[in-house]
């Protein structure tokens, strides 16, 4: 695997062992087009596995980057995969929804790629919105299997685009107006 675009476009990231299915590079390529500019934004990748999605929102100018996976058997891979990022970022190994329950920090982007046999994904966005972890101007991003629509609206949360990339699929979420 490969960055797309930034400053670190073309680095190589290793896989960590364990399961992971990490975000193609259209896919990628494709959701950064759509969200432009990031200079300066902060960062959450939840369920970071290998960290390619973070670290390809560091390369294109974000900062600071949280990686949050539960596994500690890839906390070495994010390690090494971090190795080169010169902006602030922070590796976390722990639940995410544990780490949802206890973030206290709102951000700009939070991207979500649970694994897509993982039931609960609406509760994922749920607690985003309960606990105020994302911006009133933010953006979250999650990926899931095609075969598991979305719904349009969670608390606050309302979907603004939807992209299909093969069998996945990126729901973009915003603050809606009540």
């Amino acid at each position: 695997m490969r960055i797309t675009g930034g400053a670190y476009k073309g680095r190589k990231i290793i896989c960590p062992p364990g399961e992971i299915r990490p975000a193609m590079d259209r896919m990628r390529e494709s959701m950064f087009a759509i969200l432009a500019d990031i200079e300066g934004c902060s960062w959450l990748d939840l369920f970071a596995g290998s960290g390619i999605v973070g670290i390809e929102a560091a390369s294109r100018g974000a900062e600071p980057v949280v990686f949050v996976e539960k596994d500690i058997r890839k906390k070495h891979t994010l390690q090494r995969n971090t190795v080169f990022v010169t902006t602030s970022f922070k590796i976390m190994i722990v639940p995410a929804l544990r780490y949802l329950s206890q973030a206290r920090e709102a951000f700009d982007y939070i991207y979500l790629d649970p694994p897509f046999a993982l039931g609960g994904k609406t509760n994922l966005l749920e607690r985003i919105d309960a606990n105020l972890l994302l911006r009133p101007a933010g953006t979250a991003i999650i990926h899931a299997p095609r075969e598991e629509e979305l719904p349009e609206r969670i608390g606050n949360l309302g979907l603004t685009d939807r992209r299909r990339y093969g069998r996945s699929v990126l729901s973009f979420y915003r603050h809606q107006d009540s």
